[in-house]
């Protein structure tokens, strides 16, 4: 088996692993947000704060020992756009409430039998695809290219500096995981925050380890749910002319682990739309989210988690306006504040 054979089947397990991991704890950041902001109840918050300590401190001490190099990562390219970036978060973050969960959460609910979340899918991943190479691709790059500032990474500090940054955040984010160990009374929520972030390490170690073919290297990358889940509808399209490649395989592997696990507990379920303002705010959210991910370069998964674990500062920008969307959408949109079933 060649190395680009193993990445895929690498990258098939750990998307069922994740879509098993999301069937079962419901891990979501929009869920995380809307019981923070409107329930008052932190643990899906913590959940994925968690997730994040894990996933930096795991590709921080692989990139050390050097298992993994990080430097070709979209997430380290040398310029961003200071307007697109900042804005395309906001938009990512605004589009998962209305839709009622990010691109991850949307494959995970299909798995189960939610029709909604196939109409999220394929107007998000359709809409990523218009942004990035097809018909508002020259106004992006032209806008990007007016607009561009230095990106940097903590990476770039001195190897003390960058231990000292990089232990100041996970220490911070694990502050806010496990305050008063409230947490550890919730296992489910526990186990998603240490599982994911293990899936992200386990996404760079593949494609940056086992992939790591001098004649026919894997590009560097983990866990993101935007332009992965657009090349998903493409190759389904037009497989002959293209390659299975890594995201698109974390993809079906998140579809057929949900399904798995829906049918051996018993949750496959038929769902539809209840009403058309629903179908409107699912088409929209879905509009949003792949737009604004190919702006931002990454959902709340993509840019939230596998970015953040990079330290790059284009991460930790997008993050902070993804959290501003999504608290955006639930002051402007009070319907917005109930979850639907999910």
């Amino acid at each position: 088996m060649s190395s680009s054979e193993l990445v895929l089947w690498c990258a098939l397990a750990i998307g069922m692993a994740f879509g098993v991991i999301g069937q079962i704890t419901g891990f979501c950041l929009n869920r995380g947000l809307r019981d923070y902001w409107v329930s008052h109840h932190p643990n899906k918050l913590r959940a994925f704060l968690l997730a994040m300590a894990v996933a930096i401190i795991g590709t921080q001490g692989a990139a050390t020992l050097g298992i993994i190099d990080l430097e070709s990562a979209i997430y380290l390219v040398p310029t961003v756009s200071w307007l697109l970036l900042p804005a395309g978060a906001v938009m990512f973050g605004y589009g998962m409430i209305l839709a009622n969960g990010c691109g991850a959460r949307a494959l995970v609910l299909l798995g189960q039998g939610n029709a909604r979340s196939l109409v999220v899918l394929v107007f998000m991943g359709i809409s990523a695809y218009v942004t990035l190479t097809g018909l508002f691709a020259p106004l992006r790059i032209e806008i990007s290219t007016a607009t561009s500032m230095t990106n940097g990474s903590l990476s770039t500090l001195s190897l003390a500096a960058r231990a000292a940054c990089t232990t100041a955040i996970v220490l911070a984010l694990l502050c806010f995981a496990l305050w008063r160990f409230e947490l550890l009374k919730k296992k489910s929520d526990l186990l998603s925050g240490l599982s994911v972030g293990l899936l992200i390490i386990a996404g760079w170690l593949t494609t940056g380890w086992i992939g790591a073919d001098e004649f026919e290297p894997t590009p560097v990358a983990s866990l993101t749910f935007v332009a992965p889940v657009g090349e998903a509808i493409q190759y389904a399209m037009i497989a002959t002319g293209m390659q299975f490649r890594f995201g698109a395989a974390i993809v079906v592997g998140v579809i057929f682990g949900s399904i798995l696990t829906a049918l051996f507990r018993r949750k496959f379920h038929i769902h539809g739309f209840h009403s058309p303002e629903q179908t409107f705010r699912s088409i929209v959210g879905g509009v949003l989210m792949g737009v604004g991910g190919a702006l931002a370069s990454g959902c709340s998964v993509g840019q939230g988690l596998t970015g953040m674990s990079t330290l790059a500062y284009e991460s930790m920008l997008a993050t902070v306006g993804i959290f501003l969307g999504g608290w955006l959408a639930l002051r402007t949109h009070k319907s917005a504040g109930h979850s639907e079933a999910s």
